[in-house]
């Protein structure tokens, strides 16, 4: 299956103008939240990380809030295994809602888009707090051109360009930006 295609279809690759959470800028932009609106369509797509995922032991996985929510429950119901998130609280990642991460527990951290990884950073940051251990980060898109020190496991790498806002070819053309992303502050 053509991940790509299922990606355009569902109208999850946007061209323009966008502010990414990270704080770049790009021309292209991944709404994975187009594509998790297909539960057929993400488990078709998803089922590409897991068949990457077959050789990986762990217990728990982890998706930050938002985009790695739907991301981990699809991943974990397709494994076996148990879901849970990370959400803000206070503007810091943190596990409520009653979940826990035991001493020594094996986790993989879910994502939608994988690009900087900074939300992927800031959840396994929790993890290891917590005495888990983080085993890689599993995606729909990684679109990251930076070192990230887990294995990152996706669906597709997509080499998608992104700019400092003061080289960025759109500012400089005065295009206004969207900002699609979850993160309030950037």
């Amino acid at each position: 299956m053509d991940i790509l295609n299922i990606l355009i279809e569902t109208g999850a690759v946007l061209d323009g103008h966008f502010l990414l959470s990270s704080g770049r800028h790009s021309n292209r932009y991944i709404q994975c939240a187009r594509l998790l609106m297909h539960p057929d369509k993400a488990e078709i797509v998803l089922k590409e990380v897991v068949e990457k995922l077959k050789d990986v032991e762990f217990d728990v996985v982890v998706g930050p809030a938002m985009g790695g929510i739907i991301v981990a429950y699809e991943i974990a119901r397709q494994m076996g295994k148990v879901a849970m998130f990370t959400e803000r609280e206070n503007d810091v990642f943190t596990l409520r809602r009653g979940f826990e991460i035991k001493k020594g527990q094996r986790v993989l951290i879910t994502e939608d888009v994988v690009t900087t990884g900074k939300s992927s950073m800031e959840t396994i940051e929790v993890i290891k707090s917590l005495g888990g251990e983080v085993v890689g980060i599993a995606c729909i898109v990684d679109r990251s051109s930076e070192k990230i020190d887990y294995p990152i496991y996706s669906s597709i790498k997509l080499n998608i360009e992104t700019f400092d806002k003061d080289d960025c070819p759109m500012c400089k053309q005065s295009i206004p930006y969207a900002k699609p992303g979850s993160r309030k502050n950037i």
